[in-house]
């Protein structure tokens, strides 16, 4: 509820989509879809950039009347393949217990034991957690 009189500015907001190209000491680049102009952002605004790949998909949050961009949303699941993951041991998965993997991207997550170095999986980019294996 407000006072009577009281008075609320609005802000115009619009999803804009970007193309991720490169990380540099100056930030996150990426290329607008529509006119190819390229932004650089900073690592706090944009959400789970530990998951950002070269040429991915992302969509940013602009304010439209200042054209400054607000934040950087990434698809709720991608795909991204292991690198690196320690061999599950046979028959150790009666229990749901889990082992660190590395992904192409270098961030870090716990997958199961029968997931191996070298196969695709969905990630979920919000909770950072290991969602299924893609079949190839």
């Amino acid at each position: 509820t407000f006072q009577a009189g009281h008075k609320i500015t609005t802000a115009r907001v619009e999803n804009r989509s970007f193309q991720f190209l490169y990380k540099d000491d100056m930030g996150y680049n990426f290329m607008n879809n529509d006119n190819y102009e390229q932004i650089s952002l900073e690592e706090n605004m944009i959400d789970s950039p530990e998951f950002l790949k070269e040429g991915q998909e992302v969509d940013i949050l602009y304010h439209a009347e200042t054209e400054t961009p607000l934040s950087c949303e990434l698809p709720q699941f991608i795909e991204l393949e292991i690198t690196y993951s320690e061999p599950g041991v046979k028959g150790d998965t009666a229990t749901n217990t889990t082992k660190p993997a590395t992904l192409e991207t270098g961030a870090e997550i716990n997958v199961p034991l029968f997931v191996d170095q070298g196969e695709r999986i969905k990630v979920d980019t919000k909770s950072k957690s290991y969602v299924e294996r893609v079949k190839k």
